[in-house]
């Protein structure tokens, strides 16, 4: 089975309203490993060593995938494809950059 299949099976199972639920607990999940992350590595360095560092590092990842798995939940349970996602994510981060090329034209 593709994961894309896997991901449209999980959410039709626990229906939308649930997962969109449970989507905000996986938000908040890898929002708070990367603030623990940063803390880490700029504020409190002392209070860890490397490998701590590292693990709090690889948390960040398992929390993408699952924010990543929700994602692609929806994704599939609205049939949307990736190439019409890609698109309109390239299309958005074409116009940030522009806004940030703005941005520093107006600072001169």
């Amino acid at each position: 089975m593709k994961l894309q299949d896997k991901c449209l099976a999980i959410i039709n199972h626990y229906d939308i309203l649930p997962q969109l639920k449970y989507f905000q607990s996986e938000i908040y999940e890898l929002t708070e490993a990367i603030i623990r992350y940063e803390e880490a590595k700029y504020n409190s360095c002392e209070n860890y060593d490397i490998n701590e560092i590292s693990s709090l590092k690889e948390h960040i990842a398992e929390e993408i995938a699952d924010v990543k798995l929700m994602l692609n939940q929806f994704k599939e349970y609205y049939d949307f494809s990736g190439y019409e996602i890609r698109k309109i994510m390239t299309f958005k981060a074409n116009r940030q950059l522009d806004r940030i090329k703005n941005e520093n034209i107006e600072k001169r």
